[in-house]
């Protein structure tokens, strides 16, 4: 599975009426922690691969997976190979990993606002100590597949009144250790 994701920085008063303007579909409000790990074999920020357990809320409750991201896959974007399920407890699994060596480097809490638009999840994000952003994205199952997606993901961020060229690929944990 790949993951084709396109994120730019943005007002999101502005885009929530864009997307109301659009016909958008709007799917769920949720808080997420994300506590991302270092590696005791190799450097991820180095390899350009992240690990973490994500912990969200939301009106339908609580639930956690465990996510790994392999490294990007272009220049254009922030399309990556995505491995992730669900696990019974974060508290557990951060147990197993930390037993493992892994080792906590950071958490990352934000309320995220999902959409859907012509096949696209657009999901406008509020980080702590990081701002506001939205990402456009969506899976494919091959990676010949990435470009054609990626360029959607371009036309719906157009349609949105943003610009694509104002893409950052740092990842939100990049930018919070950053700030």
């Amino acid at each position: 599975m790949y993951e084709v994701e396109v994120k730019v920085p943005a007002d999101l008063e502005a885009v929530r009426d864009r997307l109301e303007a659009l016909g958008a579909t709007r799917k769920r409000t949720v808080v997420q922690a994300d506590t991302y790990y270092d590696a005791p074999h190799r450097s991820f920020p180095e390899t350009d691969e992240a690990l973490r357990i994500r912990r969200e809320s939301s009106d339908g409750g609580d639930e956690s997976r465990i996510t790994y991201k392999g490294p990007l896959l272009d220049d254009e974007s922030k399309s990556r190979e995505e491995f992730e399920t669900g696990v019974d407890d974060g508290e557990t699994m951060d147990a197993v990993l930390t037993g493992l060596g892994f080792e906590a480097a950071a958490t990352v809490r934000k309320e995220r606002e999902r959409y859907g638009l012509e096949g696209y999840t657009v999901t406008l994000d509020a980080v702590d100590d990081v701002g506001e952003y939205v990402e456009v994205e969506t899976e494919v199952s091959a990676a010949d597949e990435v470009e054609s997606a990626r360029e959607g993901a371009y036309d719906v961020l157009e349609r949105l009144d943003l610009d694509p060229d104002d893409q950052l690929r740092t990842s939100y944990l990049g930018l919070l250790l950053e700030s």
